[in-house]
């Protein structure tokens, strides 16, 4: 009877196996990062620089337009609730904004050491610097949670608004917290991808984490197709779901070994030399993060005030200040892991003019887009709000603010080349220097003193634009930025600019 069982078993695993094979090519296809996938294979630290930079660049670009689309959508949306809604949301998104930026730390170390440990040409270090960020995620993710079931509405408190923006806020807020350990997840394993030189994966997951939040936000928040009418608690849930499904991706695709990362339980521990390393750099762009996250919500308390339609204008420039950074984020991504992973592989010069290439490339599509909102502000605002004082106020506020996008795309491929590099320290200092001598006094004195009211904020803003590229400049000069050592085994030039 063994004898003649023994077939049947055996046509039944290997039926499984084949199965499972043709499961796992369609999703490799279909989720980029295949073995033989340009993007897992691909040499960054060779080769033309700027078609290198647009190769990496193009799918964080998209990435960045889609994240865009998202806020715009979500507001738009809320819009229809009226003003206080909008103010409602953009006051808790701030909040969201400051717990997923104090996290963003790990994911800049550990792209820092990912995209140095590939350069290095060692992946089983990769591997166990990625698995060492997911579980600092999961502890803060647990942290976030609790905070956000207790403490809510006395955060949402703390910014002076109004009773009726609160109540609008607080279930949108506390859904969000609750589920940061998702966005965590999300996050981490599109950083991962990319900086290993895969940025096709994290923009195609984006594309169904996008895709799937814009189909359920007005289902939810309007209560269409029989489902209950959950207001502005809907579209929060349905940014949750979107992340869910973009999780499954990524991390489908860093455990199925279709990328140059190939993560396994196996063994896993926590390893207290990498988290060391990862923590030490990680804590300097959590606070750049964080400073960054409550400048945002330390100007609102500024522009509160002036009545909720400042409030609510404040919210708009935002999301169209996000344009701005959504056009340059993709280049400056793709400029650090090229930084990243030439430094490891020992070519210092190439880092360098890539961040001179990219640095160009930004201000060039950024001086576009301030032409843009130059010529037509209130057809821009007309996508948020066709409330008359609204647009009038917004009109003002954008053309100051267009003073200084092109400012924005420099600053921001230098401060990524940099943390890339493992320089978070020098990023942070650029950061509060700037934030608490300029942009927070200035902000104060104009708003309060003269007469310009909330365009006095807008202005302290711009002039803190302006200030942080020119703050980086002699730091690139001085290469010491090259000469961060994350690994002891790594050979880094110790003398020279580069």
């Amino acid at each position: 009877m063994k004898t003649e069982d023994a077939p049947a078993v055996s046509l039944g695993t290997v039926a499984t196996k084949g199965i499972a094979a043709r499961l796992g090519a369609l999703g490799a296809r279909a989720f980029g990062g295949g073995r033989h996938s340009a993007y897992a294979t691909r040499d960054l630290t060779s080769g033309s620089i700027p078609r290198t930079l647009w190769f990496l660049g193009w799918p964080h670009t998209v990435e960045g337009l889609l994240r865009i689309a998202d806020h715009v959508i979500d507001l738009a949306l809320a819009g229809v609730f009226g003003l206080r809604s909008i103010a409602g949301m953009g006051a808790a998104q701030q909040f969201a904004q400051l717990g997923f930026m104090a996290r963003m730390g790990i994911d800049i170390g550990m792209r820092a050491m990912v995209s140095r440990a590939v350069g290095m040409g060692d992946m089983s270090l990769a591997n166990r610097v990625v698995l060492q960020a997911a579980s600092l995620t999961l502890g803060y993710g647990a942290v976030m949670a609790l905070i956000g079931l207790l403490l809510t509405e006395g955060l949402l408190t703390l910014l002076g608004i109004s009773d009726g923006v609160i109540a609008e806020g607080a279930a949108y807020m506390r859904v969000h917290f609750m589920a940061q350990a998702v966005v965590g997840f999300q996050a981490l394993g599109g950083h991962a991808l990319s900086a290993s030189g895969d940025s096709l994966t994290p923009m195609k997951a984006s594309i169904v984490m996008r895709v799937v939040h814009i189909a359920l936000s007005p289902i939810l928040m309007f209560g269409l197709l029989g489902v209950p009418q959950l207001g502005l608690v809907g579209a929060a849930f349905a940014n949750i779901a979107g992340q869910l499904c973009s999780v499954v991706i990524l991390f489908w695709v860093l455990f199925s070994g279709t990328s140059r990362l190939h993560l396994s339980l196996r063994g896993y521990r926590l390893d207290w030399s990498i988290l060391r390393q990862l923590i030490h750099i990680a804590l300097p762009a959590s606070v750049t993060g964080m400073e960054r996250s409550v400048a945002q919500l330390l100007l609102m308390g500024l522009v509160t005030p002036f009545g909720d339609a400042a409030v609510a204008l404040f919210t708009l420039s935002r999301r169209i200040e996000m344009i701005s950074h959504g056009t340059s984020q993709g280049l400056a991504q793709a400029c650090g892991t090229i930084v990243g992973q030439s430094i490891g592989r020992g070519k210092p010069e190439r880092a360098r003019l890539t961040i001179l290439w990219a640095g160009a490339y930004a201000a060039g599509v950024n001086l576009v887009l301030s032409v843009l909102i130059v010529s037509f502000p209130v057809a821009i605002l007309s996508i948020f709000t066709r409330d008359p004082e609204l647009q009038e106020l917004g009109r003002t506020w954008l053309l100051i603010q267009a003073i200084g996008y092109t400012a924005i795309g420099i600053g921001m491929v230098a401060s990524h080349s940099f943390q890339t590099a493992g320089a978070t320290m020098y990023v942070m200092l650029v950061s509060l220097g700037t934030m608490w001598g300029i942009e927070f006094p200035l902000a104060f004195l104009l708003s309060r003193v003269t007469d310009l009211g909330p365009y006095g904020v807008a202005w302290a803003m711009v002039a803190s634009m302006l200030a942080r590229p020119i703050l980086y400049v002699p730091y690139f000069i001085s290469g010491r930025w090259l000469r961060i050592h994350m690994f002891s085994r790594e050979r880094v030039p110790r003398h020279g600019p580069g």
